[in-house]
């Protein structure tokens, strides 16, 4: 049902689409106007992910699309009103599309997280393709609909068709009966959410290497969906009918690279999906630039179309396989976040060359681009799908406190002390190196590893959290493969007992502090 209703919304957007960009083309014919058409819908993306993926972590992700969908419908409807009595400015259709951006920020790190809680882990890599197809089996048709539309009745039909397009996916969402595990914790705080889902990315190197390259991807790729209507306009037999039948070449393109991407998934690595899309794209760009007439350009769009989902297909599931699901709505914010930027300023920085330079010079720039993209994983290769364990290990339990602790009681400092014997303390230093990284990436904080002068095998490690409530959701957040970790460091301790843990709570010493006598720091075992 979900798939269905979105596939109406999706066919609806495509629509809008094709009318904001034909109805700049007649209100403002200058190239870089009419690139911001596809900046002004991606730069919300860009700006608003992070706070909206901390939201779609933090919140019940039904009611969060519910909400993204109501506002978008609002705004259309106003669009197609504006349209309809004359009022549209430039300027004012780009406030309109970016406004139907941001309710769209707000919806996509729901919606993409949200697919991981419809189906299995093991389904997630064809659960994502298969959205893939959804949108771009609209992409095939609708804009070939959505030149007609326009063409017929002009770009106001095509606004409101957009605005009913969202009452399917409503009413279906509205009856989707999302289980969420009862929190043990309150929310946390937007802020230091979204500082969360900056640290854990910043933390976790494979992930980086996937929102350089999406930036990449998306800042040269955009050059062909920025500049078409130009491209359709100047062809000889140009008009809203051939930009539609061009952007629907661009689907039907896009349909078999998503039907193509589990075989080439099995056949070749991440890396090599990359740099073959950037080049794919190299060539979709140089066909539209050189080739003067539809045939060719339909072909190069049919390519770029195939190259569009393998790349953006395999971004979305390699973030989504490395990242557990406490912080999967930031890590695809951020990943969202890169390549839509990329193409925000893609579109923008496009639209100039090709308004100074010439539409020629700006593709021929931007194929030298893309193959600097593809170079890149030469030195940055692209990991490979996770098969990691990142579901919660559970296994922690709440200490017996001496202490009455609230949750916002801190900041919590604890130690840990490991007994190493001096044969093994060079695989302990390496598992130590690893473990930091877990620990900082899940919340900790001045991490540090300290060595007995006196007692050379007696090791002591530290780190701090803001609150108690913090320290919790430090351990709640440890999956599976972080259990290897830390299960290898226990092996290599040689006391009787577990490694000893103390938490404690940092206490000022200065006299003017009201309530100095607690002030000690206290043991909690």
């Amino acid at each position: 049902m979900v798939w269905i209703a979105s596939l109406a919304s999706n066919l609806g957007g495509l629509i809008q689409s094709v009318g904001a960009a034909w109805l700049m083309t007649s209100i403002a014919p200058s190239a870089d106007m009419i690139a911001l058409v596809q900046a002004s819908t991606t730069l919300p993306v860009m700006i608003f992910s992070l706070a909206s993926g901390a939201v779609a972590d933090n919140f019940n992700r039904r009611r969060v699309m519910l909400t993204a969908q109501s506002f978008m419908l609002v705004v259309s409807l106003f669009l197609a009103l504006f349209t309809y009595l004359g009022w549209m400015t430039p300027w004012l259709l780009l406030g309109f599309t970016f406004l139907i951006g941001c309710g769209t920020a707000l919806n996509n790190p729901s919606w993409q997280a949200s697919v991981g809680e419809m189906v299995p882990r093991s389904d997630l890599p064809h659960a994502v393709a298969l959205n893939s197809v959804n949108f771009n089996l609209t992409r095939s048709v609708g804009p070939a609909i959505g030149g007609i539309i326009v063409a017929t009745a002009g770009a106001v039909a095509a606004f409101a068709v957009n605005a009913f397009s969202y009452l399917p996916l409503l009413f279906v969402i509205s009856r989707w009966k999302l289980e969420t595990p009862p929190r043990t914790l309150p929310r946390e705080p937007l802020i230091s959410a979204m500082f969360s889902g900056l640290r854990y990315v910043a933390m976790s190197p494979q992930i980086e290497k996937v929102l350089l390259r999406g930036f990449l991807f998306g800042f040269t790729a955009i050059i062909v969906l920025a500049l078409l209507p130009i491209v359709a306009r100047d062809l000889p037999s140009g008009g809203p009918l051939l930009y539609g039948l061009l952007l629907g070449c661009y689907g039907i393109g896009a349909v078999g690279g998503a039907f193509l991407g589990g075989k080439v998934r099995q056949m070749t690595s991440n890396e090599n999906i990359a740099r073959g899309s950037f080049i794919g794209f190299a060539i979709c760009a140089t066909l539209i630039a050189y080739g003067g007439n539809e045939v060719l350009v339909a072909l190069g769009m049919l390519i770029g179309g195939a190259c569009w989902v393998l790349a953006l297909s395999m971004f979305n599931v390699t973030v989504q396989l490395a990242t557990p699901r406490w912080v999967l709505g930031r890590a695809l914010a951020l990943y969202q976040t890169a390549t839509f930027g990329g193409m925000a300023l893609g579109s923008w920085a496009w639209g100039l060359l090709a308004e100074s330079q010439g539409m020629s010079f700006a593709l021929v720039s931007a194929v030298v681009v893309m193959l600097v993209g593809a170079a890149v994983g030469l030195r940055l290769p692209l990991p490979n799908l996770s098969r990691d364990n990142l579901e919660p290990l559970n296994r922690w339990k709440m200490p017996n406190l001496a202490l009455d602790l609230q949750g916002r009681s801190g900041p919590m400092a604890i130690m840990i002390e490991h007994i190493i014997p001096e044969t093994y303390t060079e695989r302990f230093l390496n598992l130590m190196h690893e473990r930091r990284r877990i620990i900082r990436r899940d919340g900790g904080r001045h991490w540090e590893l300290l060595r007995d002068t006196q007692h050379p095998e007696q090791w002591i490690e530290t780190y701090h959290v803001p609150t108690w409530n913090d320290y919790v959701r430090h351990n709640q957040r440890r999956t599976h493969a972080d259990a290897i970790i830390y299960d290898a460091v226990r092996a290599l301790h040689a006391g009787t007992e577990p490694p000893k843990v103390h938490r404690m709570v940092v206490r000022p010493t200065d006299p003017r502090e009201p309530g100095l006598q607690t002030k000690t720091p206290v043991d909690l075992g």
